[in-house]
């Protein structure tokens, strides 16, 4: 049986219905699937997103730490090197004001004296040599020939040795010294300085440790006590 013309169009339309239908259908299917893949993509875009900023800022407040620690190490080391020259200073202040007492010594004739005979005598301990020559300021040449027979036969009653020691009277120690003497044998290649200032800079190292104790307190660090 032949179909009309209005069967055939209503086939065709119902078929044409039926094909936007299921056109519709997969459009929805493939938009839910691409919504449903780019929720995921972007879900994990924005977790690297996140696990990035996180590990930058990670970063940045190490940074920071670190600069604080260095930045309180540097005080700290400024701060010790401060007190460390300041107490240098007051060391170098005491051994100024010393050194500036040390005049006093030779304006006690007697003392000074006496003080005179016993530095030459531990110069030609320390030299032990048959020819010495003594240098002293020139105003102390008078003073160092009083004494020097006796320095001398004191060394040899101590060591059962002869030396000859005469005084050089072409040169004299500085008269801005505190006073002393200085020894020298075999054409001045040994010298033994025993100066005033030479002996307080020999006393002050010996003693630097106790001196440094006394004003400003034990040291926690120092490991050996002589």
């Amino acid at each position: 049986m032949a179909l009309s013309d209005a069967d055939v169009q209503k086939q065709i339309k119902h078929m044409m219905a039926f094909i936007d239908q299921e056109a519709s259908e997969k459009a929805e299917e493939i938009d839910a699937k691409a919504e449903e893949e780019f929720n995921i993509e972007k879900g994990h875009l924005v977790q690297q997103a996140r696990v990035k900023i996180m590990e930058y800022y990670e970063r940045k407040e190490k940074q920071i730490e670190l600069q604080k620690k260095i930045q309180n190490s540097n005080l700290l080391n400024n701060g010790r090197l401060r007190v460390l020259k300041a107490r240098e200073d007051h060391i170098k202040l005491l051994r100024e004001d010393a050194r500036k007492k040390l005049v006093e010594l030779s304006q006690d004739v007697a003392g000074y004296k006496k003080l005179l005979e016993g530095l030459i005598v531990q110069g030609l301990y320390q030299l032990i040599e048959e020819n010495v020559t003594i240098r002293c300021r020139q105003k102390d040449v008078p003073l160092v020939q009083e004494v020097l027979d006796r320095a001398v036969a004191s060394f040899k009653e101590a060591t059962k040795r002869n030396t000859k020691v005469i005084i050089d009277n072409n040169n004299y120690l500085s008269q801005d010294l505190a006073g002393g003497v200085e020894l020298v044998a075999q054409n001045g290649r040994i010298k033994v300085e025993n100066t005033l200032e030479s002996r307080l800079e020999l006393i002050c190292q010996q003693m630097l440790p106790e001196l440094k104790e006394m004003l400003f307190g034990e040291n926690v660090n120092r490991k050996f006590r002589d």
